[in-house]
């Protein structure tokens, strides 16, 4: 507030503003694993309408949506590089002992806890089709 930076200012309320929905519709106090999962799903709502304002030309609203984008992600974990999710696709499906692609949902069900927020959770699901298929 006081470096009067109102893009970034308006960027952090909108992330406390989405805290504040969740506790009071859930009628919950967030914990850590509920805080990475609605910033999560943040990054997802804001990559997927960058993806739109691109394709639609809209350079203003692509770059106020990159914004945002950067700005959450400064408050997420670092992410894990590919070698590192491909490591954990391996022990999850071995730990579940799955065969088929029948068994993703018990492998995304093994790593959801694991990666969440640090990848991307489309990067992991095309791993596991994968390794299963």
């Amino acid at each position: 507030m006081r470096a009067r930076d109102k893009q970034r200012l308006g960027t952090l309320r909108l992330i406390s503003a989405e805290f504040k929905r969740v506790e009071v519709d859930e009628r919950i106090e967030l914990d850590d694993t509920r805080v990475l999962s609605i910033l999560d799903k943040m990054t997802k709502q804001r990559r997927d309408s960058l993806a739109q304002y691109a394709s639609a030309g809209r350079t203003d609203l692509a770059e106020q949506e990159q914004f945002e984008l950067d700005i959450i992600a400064e408050f997420m974990p670092e992410q894990m590089t590919e070698t590192e999710i491909a490591t954990l696709v391996e022990e999850a499906v071995a730990s579940v002992g799955a065969e088929s692609i029948r068994d993703m949902g018990k492998v995304m069900g093994a790593l959801k806890g694991r990666v969440q927020g640090r990848a991307d959770m489309s990067v992991v699901g095309a791993l596991v089709k994968a390794k299963l298929g």
